[in-house]
């Protein structure tokens, strides 16, 4: 496990998802210049255009490599799973700045989600390593899933561009998606010397122990022990159930109840393999990882990565300013 060379005077990269022009993009990389500046720090700002930020992530993290810098991700789990994935494939540090609706990454390791807070705690920060997992070659640093979930994700960003971004929409989304769905996966699972046939609604890996707590999803088997990093995802297994019974999961969910629902499954493992049956002839399968959604060959590998990310993070003990 070797560190990346980080030199704290050399110049960060960070990223912003967004174009240059547009008032909220403007106002971040005004706050980013202007806490730079009173910091006496060096940094440049680079703007993503759509469909551009895996090419821009990518030059940046090649740029922090070889300044011995960090690529700084500003944005939301999406933005900074694209960010990250440039970042671990060069070697390099990550650092971020939460700009999306939960934060769920940036949360879990103290990042505040003020864009001027967020800054002052990331130029004091050194370089840490945390646990990355990845679905075939794609990383996740949060979750992964397929079946109802990637669907739920695409009605978010629906409903999200006709009312907004705010948790309330996001709510509002997932109830729709929950009342409606009716396609079963049946699945083969491997996992540590186990094998398993299943049908099942959704199959959801989660590699943040944040999100995991937040759904009452955070220990192994019931006992007290981490079930989400320490070298280990959670696999929770939906079961084919009704409406009402969806509704009561979706009620114990928000209220951080789930891992004592009848209605899911689940196990901590470093890997598992998953076999979607009964494809009808297609080899790609929809899935979803932080956010975003894409098709992937079966078979899917779901593992935790050998080599963790290298995240700025604050000394232990340090508050947030």
């Amino acid at each position: 496990m070797q560190r990346p060379l980080f030199q704290p005077a050399a110049a960060l990269q960070f990223v912003l998802n967004g174009q240059a022009g547009h008032g909220d993009a403007d106002a971040t990389r005004e706050a980013i210049e202007a806490g730079l500046r009173e910091a006496g720090r060096a940094g440049t700002v680079v703007f993503a255009a759509p469909g551009q930020l895996a090419r821009v992530a990518r030059e940046a993290a090649a740029r922090a490599r070889a300044e011995g810098s960090a690529v700084v991700a500003m944005g939301g789990d999406g933005t900074i799973n694209t960010v990250a994935q440039a970042a671990h494939a060069a070697g390099c540090t990550l650092g971020v700045i939460p700009r999306g609706t939960f934060n769920y990454f940036a949360r879990e390791h103290g990042a505040p989600t003020d864009v001027e807070e967020a800054l002052r705690w990331l130029l004091d920060a050194r370089p840490e390593p945390v646990q990355i997992s990845a679905i075939n070659e794609q990383v996740f640093l949060v979750n992964t899933s397929l079946g109802l979930y990637p669907d739920l994700l695409q009605d978010r960003e629906s409903w999200k561009a006709r009312f907004g971004r705010s948790r309330l929409v996001a709510l509002g989304a997932g109830m729709v998606t929950l009342l409606r769905a009716q396609r079963r996966l049946k699945l083969w699972i491997e996992w540590e010397g186990q094998q398993r046939e299943l049908r099942t609604l959704t199959l959801f890996v989660g590699n943040n122990r944040l999100q995991l707590e937040q759904l009452g999803l955070a220990t192994r088997d019931g006992s007290s022990d981490p079930a989400a990093v320490d070298g280990h995802v959670t696999a929770v297994v939906l079961k084919p159930i009704g409406t009402l019974a969806m509704l009561g999961l979706m009620l114990r969910g928000a209220l951080g109840q789930l891992g004592d629902a009848s209605g899911i499954e689940r196990f901590a493992c470093q890997s598992l393999v998953v076999r979607p049956s009964r494809m009808l002839g297609r080899r790609k399968v929809k899935v979803a990882f932080d956010g975003e959604v894409g098709w992937m060959r079966s078979p899917l590998t779901i593992r935790v990565l050998p080599e963790p990310l290298w995240l700025l993070k604050a000394a232990p003990g340090a508050t947030s300013p």
